[in-house]
């Protein structure tokens, strides 16, 4: 081999070397491209100026810090500006000091900066700064958190019953019979004093003779002799007024009328004209209707707020518009195993009685009254089942999620117990488009000037959130199981503008990772969790499909 043959030969190899480096440098950028590429792309091109970045694109900046040493709080020499933290992108919601590949995705981390504004504390607190435009847009509402004095008013459904405290029982004082009768049916109102029924008693008649026989004999010892027949006539069964009447009159009186006792209405009728009754029998029952009972279910978490005495307000449907007072008699001892509810009886004003038995009654219960509570809109809290959360205005401009502590709503506020002090400012419409961070910022990020004059042709908010709410699918292969945890190679995810790569996925609860090999082809169902691995929510090896469609 000549000295010509070997200058070509190690030229050739030289430059296969170089076009190797050349292709492995442009895969890997377009490969970061990928990871980092806007939803808006339009918008992206509009946030090339470095000042507008939230998170600069590529492995370019982070390979620099790498290799200079640098780390959360250095500065950056190309930029000048401070650098906060590392995320993967894909990830934003853990924050790492030092540069180096994501634990999540086959991907290198990216720094975040701090900017030049409001956003400046908002990083460095876990807020976000929206852009005022945006605010406008959205509709967004602030209220301050006051103090007020408050009282419960927990609502209530009931119906109306008996008051058993104003039931009369009518009973025969003697043996006798019914002459006549004045009520004739059940359920009629009467009044008191009036005439109910006439019986003969034919006992009485035998004492009012002697009675009348004394009075009328001449003799100086006549008097015990009067006084022991009067005593007769009460043993027998006559009342005050009626012996009173005799004595008056001085004739007999062998008939009983039975005037009703209050105002009501005849419950029961038990006897019939021509009846004989015996001493002690019930004759008839009548129930007065001033006050009524009405008897409410009251949820079992709700009772530690009321208490006997407390007032309430009544309203019925039969009479629109007019309301009916009373107080809380007692909470009775029985819990209801299917509602969940404690009966409490309520005693409520009825002086035309209006009310009667059977009608169904809405009622308001006001419960115990809380002084100097910290008070905020209702529709101010964020619920996400396991934490109730709100978004704080801070003075700068930026905003903050506070986990809370509530207690009692009333009037459309609610207590705050802990988590918020006095004269703290929290948003109360748009609060849930601000609870997350890196929707948020991504937002601001691809705002330009011009872009932000144009704001409302925008879309709503940014995609991720509803890339995150939606499920996804991908065949992918399982490299390792680690507990609850897979490591997983998958294709590319076009849904999520993901390129092909290996990453730890979480499995949900209702999976068994023991079911599953090293090896094993499977085809997976996920969802995207802000902070954490995505999590499979269902999972089918692709073998076990294909031997089902091979039975077939």
């Amino acid at each position: 081999m000549n000295l010509k043959t070997i200058i070509v030969f190690i030229f050739v190899i030289l430059m296969m070397i170089a076009a190797g480096y050349a292709a492995y440098q442009w895969g890997m950028q377009r490969g970061m491209g990928m990871s980092t590429m806007p939803a808006n792309t339009t918008a992206a091109k509009a946030t090339k100026d470095p000042s507008n970045w939230s998170i600069p694109e590529g492995e370019e900046a982070t390979r620099r810090h790498m290799e200079a040493g640098l780390k959360a709080g250095d500065i950056d020499p190309d930029t000048g500006r401070q650098i906060l933290f590392y995320q993967d992108p894909m990830v934003p919601g853990n924050k790492f000091e030092t540069p180096g590949k994501s634990p999540y995705m086959d991907m290198m981390l990216v720094p975040a900066y701090k900017g030049t504004d409001a956003s400046d504390s908002t990083a460095e607190q876990g807020g976000v700064s929206i852009h005022s435009r945006i605010q406008q847009n959205i509709g967004m509402r602030i209220a301050p958190v006051t103090r007020e004095d408050i009282a419960t008013t927990i609502p209530a459904v009931g119906a109306v019953a008996w008051n058993e405290r104003e039931q009369v029982n009518i009973q025969a004082r003697a043996l006798g019979y019914v002459e006549k009768l004045f009520v004739e049916t059940s359920l009629e109102r009467v009044e008191k004093g009036q005439p109910l029924m006439a019986i003969y008693v034919p006992d009485w008649l035998a004492v009012q003779e002697e009675y009348l026989a004394l009075k009328s004999m001449q003799g100086e010892k006549l008097g015990h002799l009067i006084t022991a027949s009067i005593a007769r006539m009460r043993q027998v069964g006559m009342s005050e007024a009626q012996i009173r009447r005799v004595i008056n009159t001085s004739k007999l009186q062998p008939q009983l009328t039975i005037n009703a006792p209050i105002n009501g209405v005849v419950t029961e009728l038990v006897v019939r004209e021509g009846m004989t009754i015996s001493p002690g029998s019930t004759l008839m029952r009548i129930n007065g209707l001033d006050p009524v009972w009405a008897n409410a279910e009251v949820p079992e978490n709700q009772v530690k707020k009321i208490s006997a005495g407390d007032s309430v307000i009544a309203t019925s449907p039969a009479f629109p518009g007019k309301t009916f007072e009373g107080t809380i008699e007692r909470l009775l001892p029985q819990v209801d195993p299917t509602t969940r509810t404690v009966r409490a009886r309520m005693v409520l004003s009825n002086p035309d009685g209006e009310l009667l038995p059977g009608m169904f009654v809405d009622m308001q219960l006001a419960g115990k009254e809380i002084s100097d509570a910290l008070m905020v809109p209702t529709e101010a809290l964020i619920r996400t089942g396991k934490r109730t959360l709100v978004m704080v205005a801070m003075n700068n401009g930026s905003f903050r999620p506070v986990e809370v502590i509530t207690g009692i709503e009333a009037d459309g506020q609610t207590q705050i117990r802990q988590g918020l002090q006095e004269n703290e400012r929290v948003v109360v419409s748009g609060q849930f488009l601000v609870d997350s961070e890196a929707s948020l910022s991504g937002v601001e990020a691809r705002l330009s000037d011009d872009d932000a004059d144009n704001i409302s042709a925008m879309p709503s908010m940014p995609d991720r959130s509803n890339r995150e709410m939606a499920p996804h699918q991908t065949q992918a292969t399982v490299e390792a199981i680690n507990g609850r945890m897979l490591t997983l190679t998958h294709p590319a995810i076009p849904s999520l503008q993901w390129p092909g790569m290996t990453m730890d996925f979480k499995l949900a609860p209702s999976l068994n990772p023991e079911e599953l090999t090293v090896g094993e082809k499977i085809d997976i169902e996920f969802r995207i969790e802000e902070g954490a691995a995505p999590v499979i929510v269902n999972l089918q090896s692709l073998s076990s499909a294909m031997e089902m469609e091979g039975a077939k």
